[in-house]
């Protein structure tokens, strides 16, 4: 009999163990089987951005993750773009946290809509949100689309607000007065919902909150749960890369360089391939981008009208139209109704195109001039005022040899005598008209 209890209690204890061990890796697999992916944003916002949000938003799906976080620091960027990815969030299955992280960083003009977008909007200490007025390459010299552009996007941000049941009273005028807040006055006006330090310090305090998505309710479980990182690939970088105003505009003007020097030197081949995949590679990236056509059509007049300077000389009237007309192109190419500076093409990079294009046209101005004055040296007329010597008497025909050539030639004053120094007057019908020179040999 005691040996049975003695048995029983082992079976018990080992029993006992072995459920013990079960739960604990049962708990181990649940912590480890809790993701949260984690994307980057730390640019301005153009369709590069909208891609990459999309994509990451997708991972998290097929991932099975709790959350998808987006660290984000921006200064603002396309409007379009902006509406592309505020629409992937709101209409996402997973929850979307948006992350103001991290210290010193900002989520201004297209950031603020992103931000309030969010399931979820939290932001780091010593970071910043607002100035969401939409900034117009008219500045204030057209009233009647700023307003327009103003009260669009106020309206855009009113929506995201009351959709999230956020401060739609400080979205709107962020928009109109462009107010910029700190993070601890963001919590205070109820523009977000949480400060944190840091990833962990998030999930830990986004943990067990209910969320509102599309196909119903889900109560986040992000407690030690795993973060998964993901980068932009080569082709949203690239996207980023070529997306830059900066970059399309001098990519655009080699374009036409090459092209150019291409159709005036035939054959040179390397300056038109390089001109043709830069201006293709071009007007890509203008397609990425709000452009205005009107520019475009100023940038390539300006071309035309250097290259008529060096065909038609007219005192340099051509080549300040051409000038006028780059600048003012090269102004108005970006059509940033609802941009900030940073998608303005750089004054800088302007100045320097423009004077390395009238520098390039006055070159090419002056040696096609002095080509034009300079006395032919090939040809038959190159051959008017050169010296020879007579080979054979002219009476008055008979040949000179100018050049070490042998040249029909005729003397209009009579008889020239062989071995005599002559000058060549006139060419027609390759024969020659020489006189005697003066000195004798």
């Amino acid at each position: 009999m005691p040996v049975m209890k003695i048995l029983a209690l082992h079976i018990a204890i080992i029993g006992l163990v072995a459920f013990s061990q079960s739960a604990s890796s049962q708990t181990r697999e649940d912590t480890v089987s809790k993701k949260a992916v984690v994307i980057s944003v730390d640019a301005t916002i153009n369709p590069s951005t909208a891609e990459y949000i999309s994509s990451g938003i997708q991972q998290a799906l097929e991932a099975n993750a709790e959350c998808l976080i987006i660290k984000l620091n921006t200064p603002g960027g396309l409007l379009k773009s902006t509406r592309v990815i505020v629409s992937e969030i709101l209409d996402s299955e997973v929850p979307v946290v948006v992350f103001v992280y991290p210290g010193g960083s900002q989520a201004a003009s297209a950031g603020v809509f992103i931000t309030l977008a969010g399931h979820i909007a939290a932001m780091a200490p010593g970071t910043n949100i607002g100035a969401a007025h939409p900034v117009t390459m008219q500045g204030e010299q057209d009233s009647i689309m700023n307003e327009k552009a103003t009260n669009d996007a106020a309206a855009f941000i009113r929506t995201i607000s009351e959709k999230r049941a956020r401060n739609v009273k400080w979205a709107e005028d962020a928009v109109r007065k462009s107010l910029s807040i700190t993070e601890t006055e963001a919590l205070k006006e109820n523009v977000i919902d949480l400060i944190a330090v840091s990833i962990e310090d998030l999930l830990d305090k986004i943990d067990g909150r209910k969320i509102s998505l599309p196909s119903g309710e889900k109560v986040l479980d992000t407690k030690n749960a795993e973060e998964i990182d993901v980068e932009m690939d080569f082709k949203q970088k690239l996207l980023g890369l070529l997306s830059d105003p900066n970059i399309a505009y001098i990519l655009l003007m080699i374009g036409l360089y090459g092209i150019m020097f291409e159709l005036y030197n035939p054959g040179a081949i390397f300056p038109g391939v390089i001109g043709a995949i830069c201006l293709i590679v071009a007007f890509y990236s203008l397609h990425t981008l709000p452009v205005n056509y009107s520019g475009l059509a100023l940038i390539i007049l300006s071309i035309i009208l250097f290259i008529a300077e060096i065909k038609v000389v007219s005192h340099g009237l051509l080549t300040i139209g051409g000038v006028i007309s780059l600048i003012l192109g090269s102004i108005m190419l970006i059509d940033a109704d609802s941009t900030l500076e940073v998608m303005k093409i750089s004054w800088k990079v302007i100045l320097v195109i423009v004077i390395f294009t009238v520098a390039f046209f006055v070159f090419a101005i002056g040696f096609g001039i002095k080509a034009q004055t300079r006395k032919p040296t090939t040809g038959a007329e190159g051959i008017i005022g050169e010296e020879g010597e007579t080979i054979s008497n002219l009476d008055p025909e008979g040949q000179v040899r100018v050049h070490g050539e042998i040249w029909n030639a005729e003397s209009p004053d009579g008889f020239i005598s062989q071995g005599t120094r002559v000058i060549v007057t006139a060419i027609s019908n390759l024969r020659l008209t020489v006189r005697k020179l003066k000195q004798t040999k």
